[in-house]
């Protein structure tokens, strides 16, 4: 098992593009089941489970001070290129952003695709802002590049549990 994941692990680095941060084969997070995504605010990395103790790790954004969020979840939908209306929080902070900002704009924070999370506002999506990887940007998503939504959109599926801890 563990070559099959190291050969599927190598044909997504040789796919990726040089100029940004490569998802790493990692050991898996305890006590989380193949196919889980766990986010690790402090770290600012998200991990996709894949089992027999390894999982692969992506770079991602996650909420600013205030706005950050744990517990558990679920994805309960995914979208290409989707189109974004701001939540309350964000067009009561920025009262002059369009009401709507239409799938593949270069505006449109949420990149590429999204997956929606279960019981919120919130979702892991792409950004056309990849400088803002790593750091403490959101009013709650999760962010990842484009390349990295694009990978694992295709890996999960509706249904996959998201875990979303500051440890």
């Amino acid at each position: 098992m563990l070559r099959k994941v190291a050969l599927a692990f190598a044909a997504l680095a040789i796919g990726s593009t040089a100029a940004m941060a490569r998802p790493d084969l990692v050991h898996s997070p305890n006590g989380y089941s193949a196919g889980a995504i766990v986010v690790k605010t402090n770290e600012r990395r998200l991990y996709l489970v894949l089992g027999d103790g390894y999982a692969v790790r992506y770079p991602v954004g996650v909420g600013k001070p205030g706005k950050q969020w744990a517990g558990v979840t679920r994805i309960d939908g995914k979208y290409r290129n989707p189109a974004w209306s701001p939540p309350a929080d964000v067009k009561r902070d920025k009262p002059n952003i369009p009401n709507v900002i239409e799938g593949g704009s270069p505006h449109n924070p949420m990149g590429v695709a999204a997956m929606t999370l279960a019981g919120g506002e919130y979702a892991i999506h792409g950004t056309n802002v990849p400088n803002s990887i790593g750091g403490y940007v959101s009013y709650g998503c999760i962010r990842m590049y484009n390349q990295d939504i694009s990978d694992l959109f295709e890996r999960v599926s509706v249904g996959t549990p998201v875990y979303v801890t500051s440890r």
